[in-house]
């Protein structure tokens, strides 16, 4: 058995992976809470990490199962085959949800296509470019895990 990625409908990652969850089909939808402000007032939102994909866990020669579930579009390929997530960077994901602490981060000196090395946390060691620089927010393209991160940076850049 294997974790793959599996692409959604937008916004129909936690629809996909509730219904996949019903058919008894491993899944995990990594989240993320953060406080959204309108202009009346604040709140409290669950949103996806990853925008459009959830994971999935099955035989190979199970896969198709998971398009008998709406929104559920197609598997991420790599090089030709349906990419095969490691359990470890599954691992990595749920670690680094669960961490509350903050490490401090240094992004000043950072320009989009920069190469960095992660030196504490849970991605620890992992390479990144970084993509994009935002007054409240870091996006990094790890490599190794084939995903983008958008970090939360207004908190330590105090």
């Amino acid at each position: 058995m294997n974790w793959y990625a599996l692409y959604t409908k937008p916004r129909w990652e936690q629809k996909v992976a509730n219904e996949l969850e019903k058919r008894e089909i491993e899944v995990y939808c990594p989240t993320i809470t953060e406080v959204k402000q309108w202009s009346d007032r604040k709140k409290k939102v669950t949103s996806p990490l990853f925008k459009s994909y959830v994971f999935v866990y099955l035989e190979e020669k199970n896969r198709s199962q998971v398009f008998d579930v709406p929104g559920a579009v197609q598997y991420v390929f790599w090089l030709g085959k349906p990419a095969i997530i490691r359990q470890e960077e599954i691992n990595t994901i749920k670690n680094w949800l669960e961490d509350d602490r903050v490490e401090a981060v240094e992004v000043s000196h950072l320009s989009p296509g920069d190469r960095l090395t992660i030196a504490e946390g849970s991605f620890k060691g992992k390479e990144g470019v970084v993509e994009q620089i935002g007054k409240k927010r870091l996006r990094l393209v790890l490599k190794d895990l084939g995903v983008v991160v958008n970090v939360r940076v207004s908190d330590v850049l105090s």
